[in-house]
């Protein structure tokens, strides 16, 4: 009887480390995406504080400086900050157009061939930043974007 109660405990911890998101395992700070097409942030974590703003924009980058529980704290693009679901998050990472328009060129080179020029607010996938130069997807039109002139990554950040 006690062999028995051992193993539904230990299956029922693995039910519950499967369960458990990955927004609960990362350590802020990182970054993240929006998951939902819509979504809150709030003054406070918890559905009882009000909404400081409401996002429409499925894929936008969004950097988590802390958590608590399943609540997340997070800054937009824009430096606001405030507390979001963390079911509403993407570890997908993603980044968005800053200051004026962005070239994407063909290699991680100024004097390479321009293939693509993303209008500031552009929102696209990251795949690899690497030497100041990231890889900037568009809805299938790619290219290397100097990271300097988006927003969902550190200065001299490595992504993989």
């Amino acid at each position: 009887m006690q062999q028995r109660r051992f193993s539904i405990g230990i299956a029922a911890l693995a039910l519950v480390a499967l369960a458990t998101p990955a927004y609960a395992e990362r350590k802020p700070p990182y970054y993240a995406s929006l998951k939902a097409s819509k979504a809150r942030m709030r003054t406070g974590p918890g559905r009882n504080y009000p909404t400081n703003w409401f996002y429409q924009r499925r894929g936008l980058p969004l950097k988590v400086v802390a958590s608590y529980g399943a609540w997340l704290k997070v800054r937009d693009p824009d430096g606001a900050e405030g507390w979001m679901q963390g079911n509403l998050l993407d570890d997908k990472r993603t980044a968005i157009v800053i200051g004026g328009i962005a070239e994407l060129h063909s290699t991680p080179a100024n004097d390479s061939h321009i293939s693509w020029r993303a209008a500031p607010g552009v929102v696209g996938r990251i795949s690899a930043c690497s030497g100041g130069w990231c890889w900037f997807d568009v809805g299938g039109r790619a290219g290397y974007v100097e990271q300097t002139r988006i927003w969902g990554t550190d200065p001299g950040e490595t992504v993989r």
